[in-house]
């Protein structure tokens, strides 16, 4: 009976995420769902994703935490309409969540949702939410075994950053080997070396991001 009922969680969130794929369609709304551990700096890279997307794009954020604001405030203090969405405990953000919180935004004057998920290298793969990309965030400091340990959310992703770059030096972290186990579960993933800190990568990442984005809203 417990897998059977997993299994229509699985699949009544599959059909809320579908709907808010032909919502965003309509819209021309393009959506990024960035995951990660906690501290791996999500925050921190969805900050630098805002600076560079919004002298072209019209950004918003939905910001996910099990509980506080502190993140949010962050976004909300570059002038970006966010919203925050506790989950109490929950340890992903569900299809649902995100439709319900769609009523506060306006969706007419938005080219791009930026959904910082819950930290967590489990949960937040299992569930779509109606994205059109997965950013999935591994910093230096987490170690070059999480790849193997959590393989579900680097095989659903179509980027792999390898965040805190700039620390590699002083961590026993094969950023090679990491880059060949993450292409052996996903070939077609991209892999990008940043440092929020120092400022490296980010304009590769952002590129690439603004190519998909084009591709999908062209405007």
């Amino acid at each position: 009976m417990e897998i059977k009922v997993v299994k229509q969680i699985l699949e009544w969130n599959e059909d809320c995420s579908n709907e808010i794929k032909g919502i965003f369609a309509q819209k021309g709304i393009y959506m990024i769902n960035v995951m990660g551990s906690p501290g791996a700096g999500k925050t921190s890279l969805i900050v630098e994703m805002i600076k560079r997307l919004s002298t072209k794009y019209r950004v918003a954020v939905i910001e996910g935490d099990i509980a506080g604001q502190i993140d949010a405030e962050k976004i909300d203090s570059l002038g970006i309409p966010v919203v925050q969405l506790n989950t109490d405990g929950a340890c992903h953000i569900e299809a649902m969540s995100i439709k319900h919180i769609l009523q506060y935004f306006d969706l007419d004057n938005i080219d791009i949702i930026i959904v910082e998920n819950i930290g967590n290298l489990v949960c937040p793969a299992e569930f779509n939410i109606g994205e059109d990309i997965r950013v999935a965030i591994l910093s230096i400091p987490e170690g070059d075994d999480k790849i193997e340990k959590y393989p579900l959310m680097f095989s659903t992703s179509e980027s792999l950053v390898l965040n805190k770059y700039d620390m590699i030096e002083h961590f026993d972290f094969d950023d090679k080997k990491v880059e060949e186990v993450t292409k052996d579960l996903n070939p077609n993933i991209e892999i990008f070396r940043i440092s929020t800190k120092n400022q490296t990568g980010l304009e590769e990442f952002t590129d690439w991001l603004c190519k998909n984005i084009y591709d999908k809203i062209k405007k």
